[in-house]
């Protein structure tokens, strides 16, 4: 772990659980309420975040992934043979509140993405956004409705969040970005 660390695994899962908050507060009750994970780090923050709503609500919330590789505007500058993580919605969208998680918002390209590949699989009532870290610096019009912790960064400044599912530990970490990983995430 390099990177000088600025949220600790105690502090993810708090920002976790007033998020939950925060979303069933605002859709006043969890009835037509879904969360979709963007691939990769969002997909367990969602299902983390549907946990605490069932411990708080008793509600079981659907929970799905979406993969927006083939949605992105960069695609040709990000890989010449992109992975594709897969998308799965085991739920109708139509009429439904959705709410977009995701790890890091940084331009908003990456959302903007996600709501495009998003209604090609049905028409939401409503989409809101849940992230856990916003660093700032959009370039397209788009706003977290949830944010665990919000983190002014330089361009020059790479945020990496590192969660127990897929890299053995929580923790988000700041770091100077190298020529190697200076392409933009979010």
């Amino acid at each position: 772990m390099s990177g000088r660390q600025i949220m600790t695994a105690d502090e993810i899962r708090r920002a976790t659980v007033r998020i939950s908050h925060e979303i069933v507060e605002k859709q006043v009750g969890t009835a037509g309420l879904t969360l979709v994970g963007i691939q990769r780090r969002g997909v367990p923050l969602a299902r983390r975040i549907a946990a605490a709503i069932a411990d708080n609500e008793g509600a079981a919330i659907p929970v799905g992934a979406l993969d927006i590789t083939f949605y992105r505007d960069d695609l040709s500058l990000i890989a010449q043979q992109p992975v594709v993580k897969g998308t799965d919605l085991p739920f109708d969208l139509n009429g439904a509140t959705v709410v977009l998680v995701d790890d890091v918002l940084y331009t908003g390209r990456t959302i903007r993405a996600a709501m495009d590949a998003l209604v090609d699989f049905g028409r939401p009532q409503a989409i809101r956004l849940a992230v856990l870290v916003d660093r700032g610096h959009r370039e397209l019009p788009i706003r977290a409705d949830h944010v665990g912790k919000n983190v002014p960064t330089s361009r020059e400044e790479v945020v990496r969040v590192q969660l127990e599912e897929i890299d053995g530990e929580d923790a988000v970490l700041i770091d100077r970005a190298t020529a190697a990983v200076a392409a933009p995430v979010g």
